[in-house]
């Protein structure tokens, strides 16, 4: 493979005007032919022709498989060290930047990348420069091939030019096999500025005083501690807080650590104060001198913290808080016996200063919701429900005290408005309702919803709330500023007082039986001679027949029309107008069992008892 000279000998020529051939003298490239040598036609001859005349012909061999180049040359990558240089225009420490690369090409698609080794904190796009593919090398279409490349050569690759100055050993041993003589290697360049800022920086060595030295050397590993307390209860929420004082023989500083005890509650940030040099006395500041440094310096400082100025019992002030030492550790015990001379080291007793409980103080209610539910906002940080009296509730439950009352109002028209005014022993709280009554005009329904009423003139901070004993007959109610008057009771009202007359006021009770009198009397007088029972079973008789043969009546009707012509809720109405009442409202009175049904309600001979007669006609 390292032969360079191929040229053959002079063999054709002419003589005497006849072309002739002649055997060479020399062979390729010059080199020597021995004699009686044969020819290449003569030992073509003698290999093939030969044994034919014996064995006849020879049988050829088969041509090699073929075998792409891909194949061949299947992960099979030249690999070159180059660098390039590049421009920096923006920055006065350097005016070019060598940049290192490799250059690979691929052999068995000819195509080439170019990949820059990442370096940590250079600032710039390194990795991959340019992807693989083909590389042009000039404007006439041409690619550049791997004997383009060798060592010492410079390349120039879409504007940017590459040195090339070493290669791997596969790629010079690939080149020297195919005949390129490689190039002897070059050195790889660095770039400036990177080994300028790897070199070490000279830090200018100030020889120190040969005294602080000395302390150092001597007192490297002591340390003073003192045990402290730290008192900041005149501020709020503030506390007496235990801490460490450590005062560093090496150079004079002082660390404040804080004691923290399991469960206080306050975050582990131990370090209160960081270690430095802490100033005693300052020096007498100069009105424009800034009252905020950002360092202090010997300059600001007329004498600093030193180890006299601790002791047990003494209290010093460091940067604003105000310390007091009550004991030491042994070694600071034995260095202040040796250097000062100080034998007493008694420690204080820390008392506790007991807490003062500041008195809870009530915001006034703010008219939103119940005061009872609203002050629980006050008394925790997460409200619960006020406590009720279960026993209470137990005992009332579904006990309602209910009156009728009306609106007292200078409107005419709410004048002759009705309403049921419901008071639930259970909770002491009030609803009223208003019966809808047909073409009035006003909507009835739910006037107020159950709650409990205050009385007029009471406190929101001391709320006095109705009781049953407010409830007399011909008294005015005042609900958040509407004003009832209390017209009529149940008979329930009347028996639960005199169940309980015990827990009433008397002229509460006398109320209302001087209201419920006259109904008794009328009553006793109806009833007399008629048994209870012979009447239920005739109301039953006449629900029978009425289911029977009057089941088109509307007994809900028939309620409302009979109440309502009964402005004084008495129960007992003129027969006259009772009469004419059932005639225009179609009821069948002249049947038998309705005749009879109305002797047994009749109180005399020109009343009646409306109600009795209702209760044939359930709604």
């Amino acid at each position: 493979p390292q032969k360079t000279s191929f040229h053959r000998s002079h063999t054709l020529d002419y003589k005497n005007g006849y072309a002739f051939s002649r055997l060479p003298r020399e062979g390729i490239g010059g080199d020597q032919i021995y004699p009686n040598q044969l020819s290449q036609t003569e030992l073509d001859d003698l290999c093939t022709r030969g044994p034919m005349l014996t064995y006849g012909p020879a049988k050829k061999a088969a041509p090699p498989s073929f075998i792409p180049a891909y194949v061949i040359f299947d992960k099979k990558v030249l690999k070159f060290d180059a660098y390039f240089k590049e421009e920096v225009s923006i920055s006065p420490e350097e005016h070019y930047r060598i940049r290192q690369v490799g250059i690979y090409y691929y052999l068995e698609d000819d195509s080439m990348c170019i990949i820059e080794p990442a370096v940590k904190n250079s600032g710039l796009i390194q990795g991959k420069l340019m992807k693989r593919h083909r590389v042009p090398k000039n404007n006439q279409g041409d690619y550049y091939h791997w004997k383009d490349l060798n060592l010492g050569i410079n390349i120039t690759i879409y504007g940017r030019t590459y040195r090339i100055v070493n290669c791997d050993s596969f790629t010079k041993m690939f080149l020297e096999s195919e005949g390129i003589v490689v190039n002897p290697p070059e050195e790889l360049v660095s770039d400036p500025y990177t080994e300028l800022r790897q070199m070490p920086v000279q830090k200018p060595i100030v020889p120190s005083a040969p005294e602080p030295f000395r302390q150092f050397l001597i007192y490297d590993p002591k340390v003073l501690r003192f045990y402290a307390i730290w008192d900041d209860t005149n501020h709020p929420f503030g506390d007496q807080h235990r801490c460490i004082i450590h005062y560093f023989l090496a150079d004079d500083t002082v660390e404040v650590r804080e004691v923290y005890r399991r469960n206080d509650g306050r975050d582990p940030f131990p370090i209160l104060m960081k270690r430095q040099r802490l100033p005693k006395t300052f020096v007498d500041k100069k009105m424009s001198f800034p009252s905020c440094v950002l360092e202090i310096t010997n300059e600001e400082v007329l004498e600093w913290y030193s180890p006299k100025d601790f002791a047990i019992g003494k209290t010093i002030t460091l940067l604003g808080r105000t310390f007091l030492i009550y004991d030491c550790d042994k070694f600071t015990q034995n260095y202040y016996r040796e250097k000062f001379g100080i034998t007493d080291f008694q420690p204080l007793e820390i008392n506790k200063k007991p807490l003062v409980k500041i008195p809870q103080v009530i915001p006034p209610y703010n008219g939103f919701g119940v005061p009872e539910d609203s002050l629980q906002n006050c008394l925790s940080l997460f409200p619960k429900p006020p406590r009720k009296d279960i026993i209470k509730m137990l005992e009332n439950n579904l006990k309602v005290l209910r009156y009728q009352v009306a609106l007292e109002s200078p409107v005419p028209a709410d004048r002759n408005r009705r309403f049921i005014l419901s008071y639930f022993l259970s909770d002491d709280t009030i609803s009223i309702y208003e019966p809808p009554v047909q073409n009035s005009g006003i909507r009835g329904g739910k006037y107020l919803k159950r709650t409990r009423v205050a009385k007029p003139g009471s406190t929101p901070e001391d709320p006095i709330y109705y009781e049953p004993s407010d409830f007399t007959i011909g008294s005015t109610i005042e609900v958040f500023g509407h004003r009832f008057v209390i017209i009529d009771a149940d008979e329930y009202v009347l028996n639960y007082l005199e169940r309980n007359a015990e827990s009433f006021p008397a002229a509460t009770l006398q109320s209302l039986r001087a209201h419920f009198l006259p109904r008794h009397a009328v009553k006793e007088t109806v009833n007399n001679d008629i048994p209870k029972k012979d009447l239920d079973n005739l109301i039953e008789e006449v629900q029978k027949e009425l289911k029977l043969h009057h089941k088109y009546l509307n007994t809900r009707k028939f309620h409302e029309e009979f109440h309502h012509n009964d402005k004084d809720d008495s129960g007992i109405m003129d027969k006259g107008k009772f009469l004419g009442l059932c005639e225009r409202l179609d009821v069948p009175i002249s049947t038998i069992l309705l005749k009879k049904l109305i002797d047994y309600c009749s109180c005399g001979e020109d009343k009646i008892n409306y109600r009795d007669f209702l209760r044939a006609f359930p709604t």
